[in-house]
């Protein structure tokens, strides 16, 4: 859930040096940001997890010795779930995007991503948000959700509330607890109490598997359209 952050201790996880050392330098050059690990493979990054505890490990996907997506399940059973991670793609459809977010990322990022869609990628993600919103994303939780055997814990719409249902279908297509509220015309604590209910209801860790379970529940189908 969300959480207040001061400065951001952060984890880069990649193979390619280059890469790897640029999100570093630019993430460096923020005053709420601090790198504290750099790995250059999944076991690394696993290990200096534990050693370093950082808010956010950002993982690429594609990794040799351990993969990202397995990474990033170790780090987030390791931490409690207090670390949070932001996946890394070149491709905008991987195969294993809708994996990572199973997994309990909060969200991916591309790899030739501006400066500030990195910045605002770190931010969202180490506040406990998933970075959900842009469409790609939706994309591949569309596609891949229905091929896969789901990794969630089984469950049914009619176990919620005619209201839970409603917010998590506004959380599917990318709102935060604010716009929620808005559309609703109710409050930011009652938003909050309705989701925190839905989560305990459907053994939801976090956004990015709320959005999974939207789409496994069929409340919202590809293309963003409601079920």
């Amino acid at each position: 859930m969300e959480r207040e952050l001061g400065v951001i201790r952060a984890l880069v996880a990649d193979d390619q040096a280059v890469v790897r050392t640029g999100f570093v330098s630019l993430l460096n050059t923020q005053e709420d940001i601090e790198v504290v690990g750099e790995a250059e493979d999944g076991v690394q990054a696993v290990r200096i997890a534990a050693e370093t505890r950082p808010d956010l490990a950002l993982l690429d996907i594609r990794m040799p010795h351990k993969n990202g997506i397995e990474a990033a399940r170790e780090i987030l059973s390791g931490s409690g779930g207090t670390t949070k991670v932001l996946m890394l793609t070149t491709f905008g459809l991987d195969e294993y995007v809708y994996d990572a977010l199973a997994a309990g990322a909060g969200g991916f990022l591309l790899k030739d991503a501006t400066f500030p869609e990195l910045l605002h990628a770190v931010r969202v993600v180490a506040a406990g948000n998933a970075l959900l919103s842009p469409e790609i994303t939706k994309r591949v939780i569309g596609e891949f959700v229905h091929a896969r055997t789901s990794r969630l814990p089984v469950h049914s719409v009619g176990e919620l509330t005619a209201r839970e249902a409603e917010v998590l279908t506004l959380i599917a297509r990318g709102l935060s607890n604010a716009e929620i509220a808005s559309r609703l015309t109710i409050t930011d604590h009652t938003v909050k109490t309705h989701i925190n209910r839905l989560f305990a209801k459907l053994e939801l860790r976090d956004r990015a598997q709320a959005v999974i379970m939207a789409y496994e529940l069929g409340l919202v189908r590809v293309g963003g359209g409601a079920g």
